[in-house]
């Protein structure tokens, strides 16, 4: 599961390894649920890019949930069900696949009898391309949000993410795409996209304790 990622803010970044242009709008460089961050789709309506960023919220909110907070619960589907949760199936059958731009996602060791936060990034140090959905939703004011959600599968016996997480808990890790799989994954059709979702190889990641610096004194 991911709670907390580093989002890929560079401008230069984002074209050169995702193909799309940042979106104008300030993002902070890490990301929790409920906060603002980029995703990448299909452009549709610029000739000059094959994929366009968009601007939404970490955590999927269906068109019939009754307010945003909904989205705070729904930041990461299970790749096994999200064909049927109500949450999620109606951007699943629809074919709303986006990639997630990461520097890096954060989560939680307990191997010293405690959670101490780690940081999982590429070993080569290029972004991830998180695998995910995203929908739309319309406030009772008129205004259209979007938002997103990353897409997981289990991780027992995963070198790197098996490692997080509480002692007993199953062990789930974020859908991390190879660059070459990001057209199938935005285009391809269902069977074609889910033939994707596989736990990424271990000895292409790279883990380390990153503790949360202590907030200040006042």
């Amino acid at each position: 599961m991911c709670a907390n990622y580093q989002s890929v803010t560079a401008q230069d970044r984002l074209l050169a390894h995702f193909g799309a242009q940042r979106p104008r709008d300030e993002v902070p460089p890490e990301v929790y649920p409920g906060g603002f961050a980029p995703f990448v789709v299909r452009a549709r309506d610029r000739a000059e890019l094959a994929r366009d960023a968009r601007l939404g919220l970490f955590g999927l909110v269906p068109h019939w949930a009754r307010d945003l907070a909904f989205g705070r619960r729904t930041y990461n589907a299970r790749s096994e069900t999200v064909h049927e949760k109500p949450s999620f199936r109606d951007a699943w059958r629809q074919g709303r696949r986006c990639v997630v731009p990461a520097e890096a996602v954060y989560e939680p060791n307990w191997e010293s009898g405690k959670a101490v936060r780690w940081r999982i990034a590429r070993r080569d140090g290029l972004p991830m391309g998180i695998a995910g959905l995203w929908g739309w939703w319309r406030a009772p004011d008129g205004r259209e949000w979007l938002s997103f959600t990353m897409l997981t599968v289990n991780a027992d016996g995963h070198a790197v993410f098996g490692r997080m997480h509480r002692p007993g808990e199953e062990k789930r890790m974020v859908a991390i795409l190879d660059e070459a799989e990001y057209d199938r994954w935005l285009d391809g059709d269902v069977d074609s996209a889910r033939a994707l979702l596989a736990p990424y190889p271990a000895e292409r990641l790279v883990a380390e304790p990153a503790p949360r610096p202590p907030a200040p004194r006042r």
